[in-house]
Formats: C-alpha cells, sequence, structure tokens
C-alpha cells in the first residue's frame, strides 16, 4: 500500500502506510463483509463500519464506524505530491477566478471574452518545464476577463481568466 492522508471530519489528520498509522505500527485487520460493510480489527479493538457514499471528484467517503458517522477526505500518493509541488490542477467551480497552477509560458489561449464554454474545453495551453499542460474547465462557464496574452510569462497563481 502506498501512502494515503485522509483528514477525518475537517479536522483530524492520519497518515497511513501499509500497517503504520501515524508513523506507530498496529495490528490491522479489514474484513469485507458484504458490498458496503466491513469490520476492521484494530490493536485487538473491533470496528463495524459501513460506507455510504463516495465521491471521487471530491476524495470525499461517508462512513458510519460503530453507529457515528465520519466523513473523510482522502489524499493519495499523487494527490500529496500535486500538493506538495504546489499543483492545483483544476478550476474550483466555487471560484470566478482561473489562476496559473504553476509557473510557464501562455503557448495557445483557446478562449475570448464573452465565450461559453463547456466542461473539458481547453482554455489555455501552458508551457513549463518544456511540456505543454492544457488547462482545462471543470465546469461550463462564460469567460468575462483574460488576462494574458500568448506568448506572456505567468507566474504560479497569476491570474488568467475571470468567469462569470
Amino acid at each position: 500500500m502506498s501512502m494515503i492522508k485522509a483528514t477525518v471530519n475537517n479536522s483530524t489528520t492520519i497518515s497511513i502506510k501499509d500497517s503504520i498509522i501515524n508513523n506507530k505500527d498496529r495490528k490491522v485487520d479489514l474484513v469485507k463483509i458484504s458490498e458496503n460493510n466491513f469490520h476492521l480489527l484494530l490493536d485487538n479493538q473491533s470496528f463495524q463500519i459501513q460506507s455510504i457514499s463516495y465521491n471521487y471528484k471530491e476524495r470525499k467517503v461517508i462512513l458510519i464506524v460503530n453507529g457515528n458517522e465520519y466523513e473523510l477526505v482522502i489524499k493519495d500518493k499523487i494527490d500529496l505530491l500535486l500538493q506538495e509541488m504546489g499543483i492545483n490542477v483544476t478550476l474550483s467551480t466555487k471560484h470566478n477566478q482561473f489562476k496559473a497552477p504553476m509557473p510557464g509560458l501562455i503557448k495557445i489561449l483557446s478562449v475570448v471574452i464573452g465565450q461559453e464554454v463547456k466542461k473539458g474545453d481547453v482554455l489555455i495551453v501552458l508551457e513549463a518545464m518544456k511540456m505543454e499542460n492544457a488547462l482545462k474547465a471543470v465546469a461550463d462557464m462564460k469567460v468575462k476577463n483574460i488576462l494574458v496574452n500568448t506568448g506572456q510569462a505567468v507566474e504560479k497563481n497569476q491570474l488568467l481568466i475571470e468567469r462569470e
């Protein structure tokens, strides 16, 4: 198993790698009982776990453990590496600004002000470390303002596009 970090109920973070939890070697035995039900023995303590929901995009899982509900946000090895590098590869649907995830050069600007774009459409191609990175819309949107030009160098977190 590779490293996983889980934030429980937006407060406690636990690190898990093999049977090491928060840098402590633990006795772990997990058995799948049915599609959404599990039994966990952790250091000889018994836990009944029911998986209620899983949101792949947000990496959120809702579990009921011994009758108590918990929300976990899970980050795997790739998520942790991207976070460590300071790269956010998606445009949040909650914000009206689209910022550069890394420093680079605007190679292609694929949109114009007022343009309606669909989720998955390429907005900008950013060249960074001799690689071209297509920055795509993660939601349907309308371009309100474009703050960069083709050929322009940009810094990480520099504002590129505003949306309505």
